[in-house]
């Protein structure tokens, strides 16, 4: 891999996530003739998905996981936990566990671009 693509790809993979759970809020969590169908007599399939989504959610899941996933990356340093914590942080973000997913997406942002800059320090002395 060319060494001016992999100091991105993390990030990309990052953007992936966001765009993925983007779309699962306002594709489909948020739009109510979702909500409506799942509280029909005859459900799609889907529905249980869909609640076991909004449950993460309610239950602040989703934030509990990205700060777990924060203080991971900060006391392991790795490129692979620091993406974690970032897009843990992103998914608590979109899904409404705002507190949480800030704290894990700063918390990993800072512990990804010092794991690349040591990457690039090792390389060059």
């Amino acid at each position: 891999m060319s060494s001016r693509i992999r100091p991105a790809l993390p990030w990309a993979i990052v953007l992936v996530v966001a765009v993925v759970v983007s779309w699962v809020r306002y594709g489909f969590i948020e739009p109510p003739q979702f909500g409506y169908a799942c509280e029909a007599a005859t459900a799609p399939w889907w529905c249980g998905t869909r609640m076991l989504i909004v449950q993460g959610f309610l239950s602040y899941g989703y934030g509990y996981a990205a700060v777990l996933a924060a203080f991971v990356a900060l006391f392991w340093r790795s490129t692979f936990t620091a993406v974690v914590a970032i897009s843990l942080g992103v998914v608590a973000l979109q899904l409404y566990c705002y507190e949480g997913g800030a704290f894990a997406l700063l918390l990993g942002a800072l512990r990804l671009v010092r794991v690349q800059y040591e990457q690039v320090s090792h390389a060059t002395a």
